[in-house]
């Protein structure tokens, strides 16, 4: 063989052997992912009541993983902060998410009330002129005032989420005199109006953190948080609450029961 045609074998030898290793990586990095998923959801369930996941070995088995999978895996919910390496203990978790149902419409305090007490720092109360995006949502004239609260929520004096409310001036000048440290804005619209809450429209994406909610937040600047827009209705059908909270995803995992209907 040629020399020429030696150097072409051998490069395009070269060239497969380096393929198959980044496919192998590729996928040892999706089954890493994927065990990650697995156990995210045992930390979430409390399926780890002492604090301390099962050794190497043993997640191995049971997941039918290799170990440097399992160690991969560990990698990734340790750089989100859920567990951490002991020495001498083992990996240990650290942090947990609280689970916050969709299905059903709940202040943040009646949702978390078996995980804790749920406080509320507020930062701003003040009426202000609706923007038409606010003002048309909540059917008030173009151009009316309406309340604007913004609120820090902790649980256990945890940073949980940022919510910023617009209320129409009628009913929020009820508000004003309110336990809003202590209580959630739903018991006091349904106690203000003499009405129960109907309804919401949701919606739910992830958005990166802006440095005033980072910091606030106490979150990485550039992070991404879940942002929930929510327009609330009264039983009768007017629209009294829209919100925009965001979540520190970290802290937060979102669930539902969905039934399908074709």
């Amino acid at each position: 063989m040629p020399p020429t045609d030696r150097i072409r074998d051998h490069a395009g030898q070269g060239a497969t052997t380096v393929a198959a290793h980044r496919a192998r990586r590729r996928l040892r990095a999706d089954r890493a992912r994927q065990l990650a998923d697995l156990l995210r959801r045992q930390l979430l369930n409390d399926a780890f009541p002492d604090g301390t996941l099962p050794h190497e070995d043993a997640l191995a088995v049971d997941y039918g993983a290799t170990r440097n999978t399992v160690r991969q895996a560990l990698d990734l919910l340790r750089a989100e902060g859920l567990v951490a390496r002991r020495p001498g203990i083992g990996t240990v978790v650290v942090a947990r998410k609280y689970a916050h149902g969709l299905d059903r419409l709940m202040g943040l305090a009646e949702t978390l009330h078996e995980q804790g007490r749920v406080t509320n720092e507020v930062r701003t109360t003040v009426p202000v002129r609706a923007p038409a995006p606010v003002a048309e949502r909540l059917r008030v004239p173009p151009g009316a005032d309406v309340l604007y609260i913004e609120r820090l929520r902790r649980l256990g004096g945890v940073p949980l989420s940022l919510d910023l409310t617009y209320l129409p001036l009628d009913i929020g000048t009820a508000l004003l005199g309110a336990d809003l440290e202590n209580t959630d804005v739903f018991r006091l619209l349904e106690s203000v109006t003499g009405l129960p809450l109907g309804h919401a429209d949701i919606t739910l994406e992830a958005v990166t953190a802006d440095a005033h909610t980072a910091a606030v937040l106490e979150a990485p600047r550039g992070t991404a948080v879940l942002m929930l827009e929510r327009l609330t209705h009264l039983d009768d059908g007017r629209p009294v609450d829209l919100e925009f909270v965001r979540f520190r995803g970290d802290r937060i995992a979102m669930s539902g029961l969905l039934h399908r209907s074709l």
